[in-house]
């Protein structure tokens, strides 16, 4: 594999500590012992000139190769400019698999279905995600000519897809991920939008339905419309539109699953309509593709192009980042190995590129321009219009050095004589997670979900982290303390203290501040001048109505969204185990409840002396597989109060513990709760019976993490990260764990 030598000159990257901790444990490439065998400059490096390479083959460049490498490093360690995290794992490695959206057609035979699964298999083992609509498979309790049985229908062969992604490891740095699609009209979508209902069910899915304009239509009219056997054309069944239109409602309040695709919509932007339709999307939603497609995605950060002399933002800089930036991803397409020979050809043929945007909340802090206005609507439209604008003229440039896209004859661009462009798409917001960690900005379009927070660091230390912008308005107003930040750390917002001025409180917006509207309507200013999709999430308060979901649902459709993904917080502890009628009706009301582990006839464990202010306790712990499995706890004489109160607890945790629940979660619940007697021991004060057995708990499983007790009410209701422990945030369509960078969605 050819190299190009590194330059002793290079400028060191300045990365945060936390960026330091991702980078280390997802990006660098690692030995066989697992240690890194790179530094970060190495990994810019590395990624900057094996793109580079690749303007060789292209004798009209204006660039050389060694110089475009240098051009590219400073993109990257700059921060302003980003490609997405295949490409930062792989470039310049044997590997070389650099895209990190496919989409895979399913067709209706037995063949097709586990080609596909075969197919998927070997992308996720390559790092990307995949998108399957699942639309083509007839129904369930079909009748199979071949073989003269019934088929099974869609949702059992994804459950199949599920339990494969399970089993392989994205490599060895990303977990695999897959976005599951239903035309609404298929005789099973009923089942599909029930089939999260038990949580748990299909975990490495996310799911969308496939919204017609005609089935909106018949919502609006409230009319009933049609369920049609894909396989036959023949009308199954009629359903009233309102009321399927209600039960998807229902369950994105529930649970957030399924979100929705406008079809008829991402059909009318494709590019090239006579390769067939567009059914389906990558794992988060932002990036329609035809099967076997694959589509390498970047980020420009938009927070590094504030020019703060004239309060404005620096066009000229951030056209010249675009430019770049559609280069790089252009040679991404050429320096990529894919999986299949099929995506090879269709990658080639179009040639599709997604340049998008993160930082933009922090661009807002910069401007102050509440998120919430329309002030900052205006201009995500205005900042949109001139990046798709640029990458357009960008990749009409390569074309003249490169040549357009192949398919370009049979491309609308041909059809409306737009003149030919390298590329068939420049433009999508994608999901910046790790990206924005990587760079220290927001993420995404995303608003801040914390202006301040606790942050873990080593030893079991916190250490309260604060967003550079509002740290330095609240000290340009005086108004800043480090027990002040201690404070806004506990909601994250700002907005409930009375004493901070109300200019600051209107630009200092977190995702929970905002009306849900607003997150809705951001979402369409950006979608207008996109050229694929947008990911973001409309994040609304527990105490958020079926109706709310209703009317963002009906607003995605008004205002030209391609899809929407709503959450609303907490909604997955209400989340019930089984729910909807005919489970309610099947089950004659009976509340199901966890699954309680069987005890094994030997188990080992330790017993600790712990001194309490009501005497000496021994806490048993005992464990299967290095974890606890039950505690004892005994305390003084059988027969006292205190002695059924402490064995209580033990059979409570110990029933907590066998269904599953997290020590972390256990702690939680128990530390701090105070007692009549406290009492002081070497390693701090200790309240109760509960407060000393989460003090063993604690210290013997979470290695020395410090858990805060003041977190109690809300943590349950939010999924931690099962890496590090750290409370998950929900955006972009996506769990995201901001102290590590784990994602559900790899």
């Amino acid at each position: 594999m050819k190299k190009i030598k590194m330059p002793k000159d290079l400028v060191e990257p300045q990365v945060n500590e936390n960026a330091k901790i991702v980078l280390s444990k997802r990006y660098l490439r690692k030995g066989l012992d697992g240690e890194p065998v790179e530094d970060i400059k190495g990994l810019f490096w590395r990624v900057a000139s094996a793109i580079a390479l690749e303007e060789e083959k292209y004798t009209n460049s204006p660039y050389k190769v060694e110089e475009l490498a240098r051009i590219f490093y400073d993109l990257m360690v700059s921060f302003r400019f980003l490609p997405n995290s295949p490409t930062l794992m792989n470039a310049g490695t044997e590997l070389g698999q650099l895209a990190a959206c496919f989409v895979l057609p399913v067709g209706d035979s037995m063949e097709e279905i586990f080609d596909a699964l075969k197919y998927a298999a070997l992308i996720h083992k390559s790092g990307g995600g995949t998108g399957f609509s699942f639309s083509r498979l007839r129904p369930k309790d079909s009748r199979v000519g071949s073989t003269g049985g019934v088929a099974s229908g869609p949702l059992s062969f994804m459950k199949i897809f599920n339990t494969a992604t399970e089993q392989v490891k994205q490599g060895g740095t990303r977990r695999g991920a897959n976005m599951g699609i239903l035309r609404i009209d298929h005789p099973d979508i009923l089942d599909f939008i029930r089939a999260k209902e038990r949580d748990g069910d299909l975990n490495n899915f996310n799911l969308s339905v496939g919204l017609t304009e005609k089935f909106m239509q018949a919502v609006e009219d409230d009319l009933e419309y049609e369920l049609v056997a894909p396989h036959t054309g023949e009308v199954k069944a009629k359903l009233r539109a309102r009321e399927v239109f209600s039960l998807l409602v229902q369950k994105a309040w529930e649970s957030g699953d399924p979100g929705i695709i406008f079809l008829d919509r991402i059909n009318r932007d494709n590019p090239t309509p006579k390769q067939g339709e567009i059914e389906s999307t990558n794992p988060c939603g932002e990036q329609p593709l035809l099967p076997y497609e694959a589509c390498n995605l970047g980020s420009i950060n938009l927070s590094k192009f504030y020019l703060p002399d004239k309060q404005d933002i620096d066009w000229e800089g951030l056209k010249e980042t675009i430019h770049l930036s559609v280069r790089f991803l252009d040679n991404v397409i050429d320096a990529s190995k894919y999986p299949l020979e099929q995506i090879s050809e269709k990658v080639r043929l179009n040639r599709k590129i997604g340049l998008g945007v993160m930082g933009w909340a922090d661009l807002l802090f910069q401007l102050k321009i509440p998120y919430n206005s329309q002030k900052a609507l205006n201009l995500a439209e205005k900042m949109m219009k001139f990046i798709q604008s640029e990458s357009k003229a960008a990749s009409k440039q390569l074309a003249l050095e490169r040549g357009p896209f192949p398919a370009y004859e049979e491309s609308v661009y041909k059809e409306k004589n737009l003149g030919p462009y390298r590329n068939a798409t420049t433009t999508t917001i994608a999901p910046t997670g790790t990206l924005s960690i990587i760079a220290g900005c927001s993420s995404g379009i995303e608003p801040l979900f914390a202006l301040s927070f606790v942050r873990k660091v080593m030893d079991g230390e916190t250490l309260v982290e604060v967003n550079p912008y509002f740290e330095a308005a609240m000290k340009e107003a005086g108004s800043y303390s480090p027990k002040l930040m201690e404070e806004v750390a506990k909601k994250g917002s700002i907005q409930h203290l009375d004493f901070i001025d109300k200019e600051l409180k209107d630009v200092f917006v977190t995702a929970m501040d905002i009306e849900p509207e607003y997150h809705l309507k951001m979402q369409a200013a950006f979608q207008k001048y996109t050229d694929n999709a947008v990911s973001k999430t409309v994040n609304l308060p527990n105490s958020a109505t079926q109706e709310d979901i209703w009317h963002i649902y009906w607003l995605a459709y008004e205002l030209g969204c391609k899809g929407v993904t709503v959450y609303r917080d907490g909604c997955k502890s209400s989340q019930v185990l089984c729910t909807g009628e005919g489970e309610a009706k099947k089950n004659k009301g009976e509340t199901k409840t966890s699954q309680v582990k069987d005890r094994p006839e030997v188990i080992y464990g330790f017993t600790q002396k712990v001194q309490t202010g009501l005497g000496t306790l021994y806490l048993t712990v005992n464990e299967v597989d290095g974890k606890p499995f039950e505690v004892f706890a005994t305390i003084g004489r059988s027969g006292r109060s205190i002695t059924a109160k402490a064995e209580a607890i033990g059979r409570l945790v110990s029933l907590a513990l066998r269904s599953g629940i997290e020590v972390r979660e256990i702690v939680k619940q128990l530390k701090g709760i105070g007692g009549e007697h406290p009492v002081f021991q070497k390693k701090g004060l200790l309240l109760s019976i509960p407060d000393a057995v989460a003090w063993v708990l604690e210290n013997r499983y979470l290695r020395g993490e410090k858990i805060n007790p003041d977190a109690r009410a809300n943590d349950l209701n939010r999924p931690t990260c099962p890496e590090c422990g750290q409370e998950l945030t929900f955006q972009e369509g996506c769990f995201l764990c901001t102290e590590c960078g784990y994602t559900k969605c790899g």
